[in-house]
């Protein structure tokens, strides 16, 4: 059901070629530009009829408008299960209260008498947050994406999400639990837009859409490639990629607990990464051994968690002790990786590369997916050695403001003007001596 990969016995290789070693999916985004391009330049010139086009081609709707009725927005919220409202609400509080301590402040630092830099925080006017809507709907991914931009005060924001065939009265609608999410967050801009149609209808704008500056949100290969496509044009989050779940463990953790967290990963998508790293082979033979009845008795097997633990993106890596561990973890740069060890808060310090760690027992995955208040849009594909995830810092753009008195500027400007005579840049030196009267070239 899933492999191994012994790497015990020989010292473990450096950098890229331990990474090497290890598994992971594979996920060619730039295959994928040449068959989304087309459909971006495609919304660029023909807007809003490119996108009811694709809804047909893609999602088997037929659609009248893009945008989706207010109405349907508090017909979704008033029709919601109110357990379901319940756990979003509680989702919703303690996202806020995360990352409304992420906001930052103003700061000011006197370099010299006279002489000041400010840095003030500025969020991004407008964003097109993305909620993924096929094998899975996922009204978790509108909070992770709405509460942040809302924390750090972006004042315009829409929300699209793939319109559902067979929904009832919502056909033709995203899922009705996404348009319940965006109402209980206040977000009354919404588009029943899915796939690379939906970044170009935030990049480009059409008749019904205002262009954003930026777009966050998971997605399948199609949406990343997107991303990757108008990366210049607007900021985007990440490329997101096939959701991935790492279990550092020792002899101490439970085989049920880690057998049914490489299961909750493994059943969003067949591509999905299930990967334990432990030093105890009675560890790794109980979990491969409780994999199987905990499989059998669950739902999506045969379409998404069983491929998925036999993909060659999914393994039991062995290897010889605790620090072997941590290089192994550190070199995977895991989307979410559990630590199961003695000591889990002491190693989780350790760790340098991941995109959220969860630490003992009692932190599973499931928990920062929904109720941690942490969040869950995450770098895939080992990005987390240079990424992070999203939070009100990813909406929020630093400018520097430079304050110095003709006292403050005179102090320094010969080194000013040396060193852009050192660069041979003479009239960057010439706009400090023009202030001081000094004698600039051609004068």
């Amino acid at each position: 059901m899933i492999s191994r990969i012994d790497l015990r016995g020989d010292a473990l290789p450096e950098g890229p070629a331990l990474r090497a070693l290890l598994p992971r999916a594979d996920f060619d985004v730039a295959a994928a530009l040449d068959k989304v391009r087309p459909i971006c330049e495609d919304v660029h010139h023909r807007g809003d009829a490119a996108l009811i086009e694709y809804a047909e081609k893609f999602d088997g709707v037929q659609l009248e408008q893009v945008r989706v009725p207010a109405a349907a927005l508090a017909e979704a919220l008033q029709g919601l299960d109110p357990d379901v409202r319940a756990a979003l609400e509680e989702s919703i509080r303690r996202a806020r209260a995360v990352h409304r301590a992420q906001r930052r402040a103003p700061h000011t630092t006197q370099v010299v008498p006279g002489g000041s830099v400010t840095e003030k925080w500025v969020p991004v006017e407008r964003v097109g947050l993305y909620a993924p809507g096929g094998r899975s709907v996922y009204p978790s991914s509108v909070i992770m994406n709405a509460v942040p931009a809302q924390e750090a005060g972006v004042a315009s924001m829409a929300l699209a999400s793939p319109p559902q065939a067979d929904c009832g009265a919502f056909s033709g609608l995203p899922h009705p639990t996404i348009l319940a999410a965006c109402a209980l967050l206040g977000i009354d801009e919404v588009y029943a837009v899915g796939g690379a149609q939906a970044v170009a209808m935030f990049a480009y704008g059409t008749e019904s859409c205002a262009p954003a500056n930026m777009v966050t949100g998971p997605g399948n290969i199609w949406v990343a490639a997107a991303k990757r496509y108008f990366t210049g044009r607007i900021g985007i989050d990440t490329e997101a990629g096939p959701t991935e779940i790492a279990v550092l463990a020792d002899d101490t953790a439970d085989p049920v607990h880690v057998a049914s967290d490489l299961i909750s990963q493994a059943e969003h998508d067949p591509l999905a990464a299930a990967v334990l790293v432990t030093d105890s082979t009675e560890l790794a033979d109980a979990v491969a051994k409780e994999l199987v009845p905990q499989v059998a008795a669950t739902k999506h097997v045969e379409d998404r968690i069983a491929p998925a633990l036999a993909g060659r993106q999914s393994a039991i890596v062995l290897v010889d002790g605790l620090e072997e561990g941590l290089r192994v973890v550190d070199a995977y740069g895991a989307e979410h990786l559990e630590i199961q060890t003695r000591d889990a808060a002491a190693v989780a310090d350790r760790v340098k590369n991941a995109g959220a760690i969860f630490v003992g027992p009692w932190a599973p995955v499931s928990l920062g997916d929904y109720c941690a208040g942490s969040n869950h849009v995450l770098p895939t594909g080992g990005c987390a050695c240079h990424s992070s995830g999203l939070s009100v810092q990813s909406f929020l753009r630093g400018i520097h403001i430079v304050d110095y008195s003709r006292e403050a500027l005179a102090d320094v400007a010969h080194h000013v003007v040396t060193l852009a005579d050192a660069e041979d840049l003479p009239a960057h030196g010439a706009a400090v001596k023009a202030r001081f009267g000094w004698k600039v070239p051609g004068q």
